[in-house]
């Protein structure tokens, strides 16, 4: 093909304000011809994540580039190697990359990871969130069998998935906080949770205490804020805390002000809070959880909540949609 269609940045997001379709740019540029020791990837699906919201500001907090002006943005997908000369890779190959927002993107060797097709049943499922949930609830949580566990944002990429994690683990008693009736519904019904916690329908630490009457003894906390402060005070002597997200402080205007955190309780009932980070400390969790993941999906244990759009066009109402909660689990876009 000539030519392919990218997704740009065409202005930025003014703080507190929605997502709009003219924010984004769909360009039609030249398909570029791979030299030598590059490769030429076919994208077939690809994946948002509320960071990316985050990351159409100017300035950010997160250890990531903002997206630039007039540039395609970037983030997690699965293609097909078109053409690569001289790169160990050959036609057909699966990778995983990081320039999604694309229909073809050109790589390096190393910015490309190859992929067993026969691994998970699905390669999108490559782009779930299910490594962080795994370190949440393993290294972040440390949950234990018998455990009491609390999911913060448990609809999203992350916590559809660390219920069921925790679950493998041995939690005794699985409760997640969503901002819907109908994600509630979904949490018991299909993703193994005894309890939901609905944010707008009154104070979140009492309904956690209603929920958790004996406590809880692991957090994995996606969200920050009030969920996070509700964890704390209903937390167990010795109860781990584990943070892998922040969305309450990324998808709200900015000048909100930070999470008070009662200290006195860390200190006075030994509780632990951690932060963790994938790629900053745990990669080996990668392989990790995509074989266990493989095996949970084949034998029913796990499953993948994710909902599909289909066609780049698409790619800023994924995004927007799953900044506005519409979805459970992850947001991919299959080209």
């Amino acid at each position: 093909m000539r030519t392919h269609r990218e997704v740009r940045l065409a202005a930025r997001p003014s703080p507190g304000t929605p997502l709009t379709d003219d924010l984004f740019e769909i360009a039609e540029v030249p398909t570029p011809s791979p030299e030598p020791g590059r490769l030429l990837v076919r994208t077939k699906v690809m994946s948002v994540a509320a960071v990316m919201r985050t990351l159409m500001d100017e300035t950010t907090d997160v250890p990531m580039r903002p997206f630039a002006l007039g540039e395609p943005l970037y983030g997690p997908a699965i293609g097909e190697v078109v053409a690569a000369p001289g790169t160990g890779f050959a036609p057909g190959d699966l990778v995983q990359h990081d320039l999604g927002w694309r229909e073809f993107a050109l790589l390096g060797p190393s910015d490309a990871q190859r992929v067993d097709p026969d691994l998970l049943p699905d390669p999108a499922a490559y782009l779930s969130q299910g490594p962080t949930a795994w370190m949440g609830v393993t290294r972040g949580a440390e949950v234990s069998p018998g455990d009491t566990v609390f999911v913060t944002g448990a609809a999203g990429g992350v916590g559809s998935l660390a219920g069921q994690a925790a679950r493998l683990r041995g939690a005794r008693r699985v409760i997640g906080s969503v901002g819907s009736q109908r994600k509630a519904d979904i949490l018991r019904e299909e993703l193994g949770y005894d309890a939901v916690v609905l944010r707008g329908a009154g104070p979140i630490e009492e309904q956690l205490r209603a929920a958790a009457p004996e406590g809880v003894d692991a957090v994995i906390d996606t969200v920050g804020g009030e969920q996070l402060q509700a964890s704390i005070a209903v937390a167990n002597r010795g109860a781990r805390i584990g943070l892998v997200g922040a969305l309450g402080a990324q998808l709200t205007e900015a000048g909100t002000p930070a999470t008070a955190i009662d200290t006195f309780s860390l200190l006075t009932r030994g509780i632990t809070l951690r932060g963790t980070v994938l790629h900053a400390d745990h990669l080996d969790l990668i392989p990790e959880w995509h074989h266990q993941f493989g095996a949970g999906l084949r034998d029913g244990t796990l499953t993948f909540p994710h909902s599909r759009l289909h066609g780049l066009d698409n790619a800023p109402r994924a995004l927007r949609e799953l900044i506005e909660g519409h979805h459970v689990g992850a947001v991919l876009v299959e080209l």
